[in-house]
């Protein structure tokens, strides 16, 4: 019960349809299983609530919202119906995050593939982040939570991911220190290789699934084997809780040791 009696807004609680579980769905469920509140948002209002039903059938208590973070006005009515479902928002999650559709290096890059990238990624979290603080300053503080990635440090084959990660990162640690002062943590987790349906979607190209593990979980230094979303999910239940108090502005790689390799 270490988030008894807090109310969590998980932005991207659905997932990719897959043999596994991805981050927004483990997160959701582990934070109602430790005694969160949960609003799950996604786009597809059928996978939010699919989550939401989850939860509810561990005894859990969550309802699902659907919300595309893109639109205007999005963002704010996420807030308004967390507020009026559960009485104020203590925990906001930002997991929503997408690659692909032709993102590629610099050189190749299509401009409509970049704007929609860095739409999706950074200018859609910093809006629902926006929307959320002055409820949480109200509230007397609060914790962010956004999943950035091992891509933020690394890479040279998505220029627009790469860049929004980055992104991701610095206004992680811009909101953490812009409102230290009004109790609002803001931390990020880097995952990197992980063995979610949407990761691997991504990047199967051609090549089949079991293929793509193996040759995923060759490149990760710990154990030889990829992350699940539950390790991405306990590090958010982490730095939600209040044993993270003393905690904020930190990007916290949870990528098997990879980001230990650069440098």
């Amino acid at each position: 019960m270490r988030l008894k009696d807090k109310t969590a807004i998980v932005v991207g609680a659905g997932q990719t349809p897959g043999a596994t579980i991805g981050n927004g769905r483990a997160i959701a469920l582990l934070f109602a299983r430790e005694g969160a509140q949960v609003l799950c948002i996604d786009r597809d209002g059928a996978r939010g609530e699919e989550t939401a039903a989850l939860i509810a059938a561990e005894g859990g208590r969550a309802t699902a919202l659907a919300a595309d973070i893109v639109k205007p006005g999005a963002a704010q009515a996420i807030i308004e119906a967390a507020t009026a479902r559960m009485g104020g928002i203590d925990i906001l999650v930002n997991n929503v995050g997408i690659g692909g559709g032709g993102d590629a290096p610099a050189h190749v890059i299509e401009e409509a593939a970049f704007d929609r990238v860095m739409t999706v990624n950074l200018k859609a979290m910093w809006l629902t982040t926006k929307a959320a603080i002055p409820a949480m300053r109200a509230r007397g503080g609060g914790a962010i939570v956004n999943i950035s990635s091992l891509a933020s440090i690394a890479g040279a084959n998505m220029l627009a991911y790469e860049l929004s990660k980055a992104g991701v990162n610095r206004l992680t640690t811009h909101v953490a220190q812009a409102n230290a002062k009004h109790g609002i943590r803001c931390n990020a987790i880097l995952p990197g290789l992980m063995d979610t349906p949407m990761a691997m979607a991504a990047t199967v190209r051609g090549q089949s699934e079991e293929a793509l593990r193996e040759l995923r979980n060759s490149r990760v230094p710990l154990g030889g084997k990829m992350g699940t979303a539950w390790d991405t999910a306990h590090a958010a239940l982490f730095l939600s809780s209040d044993e993270a108090r003393f905690i904020t502005g930190v990007l916290l790689p949870v990528d098997g040791g990879m980001s230990s390799r650069i440098g």
